[in-house]
C-alpha cells in the first residue's frame, strides 16, 4: 500500500521525501518498481524491459551518488548479473538525461617558489608499474568548510591506484605529507628502493621529509616545474573526490568533511570501478594480482 503512495504522488513532492516520510527504503521501492515494470512488459526474465532496466540505472546512479557515468553503471550492471549491451545502457541513461557529475577545474594548492633542493623526474610518465609498493605517488588538495580550510594530503600505490596512505589537517606544513607517507609505510612495509613521486612543493622537498623518505629506503621523484601531468594519477583522484562526492555540499565543521572524506576513501579503494584498471576496485585488482603470482614452497 506504501508503495502505491508513492507512485500517487511522486509528480508532486520528491521520492526521496515520500519514502522518508513513509519509513520506506528507497532501494525497497525502486526494486517494487523493477518487479512491476518486468509483470507489465510481458518480456521473459532474461530480457529486461526499458523501464525495468531504467529502474536499475537509477537506483545504482543514485546510489553511487551521481559520480558513475554510463561505463561504470554498464560495468555495474553486469557485476549484478544483468546483461545488457552498453549501447543500450547509454541510449537509455542518454535520453533520460542521467550523467556522471561535470568536471570541474580546481586551484593549484603547489608551492614552488622556494630555494630546496629538488629530486630528478624518475618516473617520467610512466605510471604502469609492474608489481605493487614498487611506485608511490602523492599530492596535496583542499576543502572548505565554514569552520575554514581543510587540508588533506595522501599517498597512492601506482599499481592498483589504491590510496595506500593519508592525512587531514588544519594547515599545509611538512607534517601533513609526512603524516601520510607513515601511514602508506606502516600499512604496506614496502621493500627498499620504491620510488615515490610527488611535486615540488616545499612540503615534499623539506629536510624532514626527505630525511623520512631515506629512512624508509625510498627514493624522491619530483614531477616538473608546473606540470600537472608528471603526477597525472593524483591529481586524477582529486577529481573523483571532488565531483564525484564533495561537489554541492557544505560542511559545517571541519570534522564532517573528514568524515565524508574517509567515506568516499573506503568506497574508493574497495568499491568504486577504476577505468585504468579494467573497471575493477583498487583492493579487488590488487587482490587478482596477488593471487595470480607463483606460491613460494614453504
Amino acid at each position: 500500500m506504501k508503495y502505491a503512495w508513492i507512485f500517487m504522488f511522486r509528480a508532486v513532492w520528491p521520492v526521496t521525501l515520500i519514502c522518508e516520510v513513509l519509513d520506506v527504503s528507497i532501494s525497497g521501492y525502486l526494486e517494487h518498481q523493477r518487479r512491476r515494470a518486468q509483470a507489465l512488459s510481458g518480456l521473459p526474465s532474461g530480457r529486461q524491459s526499458n523501464e525495468a532496466l531504467l529502474t536499475h540505472i537509477r537506483a545504482i546512479h543514485a546510489e553511487f551518488r551521481g559520480e558513475y557515468g554510463w561505463p561504470r553503471v554498464w560495468k555495474e550492471l553486469l557485476a549484478r548479473g544483468i546483461r545488457v549491451g552498453k549501447d543500450r545502457v547509454q541510449r537509455l541513461m542518454h535520453a533520460h538525461g542521467i550523467k556522471a557529475r561535470g568536471k570541474r577545474k580546481f586551484v593549484v594548492t603547489t608551492d614552488s617558489k622556494h630555494s630546496l633542493p629538488v629530486a630528478e623526474n624518475l618516473l617520467a610518465r610512466d605510471f604502469t608499474p609492474s608489481a605493487p609498493d614498487r611506485v608511490w605517488s602523492s599530492d596535496i588538495t583542499y576543502i572548505a568548510t565554514d569552520e575554514g580550510w581543510l587540508y588533506m594530503a595522501c599517498v597512492i600505490d601506482l599499481f592498483s591506484r589504491q590510496v595506500a596512505g593519508w592525512s587531514m589537517q588544519l594547515h599545509m606544513q611538512t607534517s601533513l605529507v609526512t603524516d601520510a607517507l607513515r601511514m602508506a609505510w606502516f600499512r604496506r612495509h614496502p621493500a627498499p628502493g620504491l620510488i615515490f613521486h610527488s611535486d615540488r612543493g616545499s612540503q615534499y622537498c623539506s629536510h624532514s621529509f626527505q630525511a623520512a623518505l631515506s629512512s624508509y629506503g625510498m627514493r624522491s621523484s619530483m614531477s616538473r616545474k608546473g606540470n600537472c601531468w608528471d603526477n597525472a594519477p593524483t591529481e586524477s583522484l582529486w577529481g573523483s573526490l571532488k565531483v564525484g562526492r564533495l561537489y554541492g555540499k557544505r560542511f559545517a565543521t571541519q570534522r564532517q568533511a573528514m568524515d565524508e572524506v574517509i567515506d568516499w576513501l573506503t568506497f574508493y579503494n574497495h568499491r568504486r570501478l577504476h577505468s585504468t584498471l579494467g573497471y575493477v576496485s583498487p583492493m579487488r585488482f590488487e587482490e587478482a594480482w596477488h593471487a595470480g603470482q607463483p606460491k613460494q614452497a614453504a
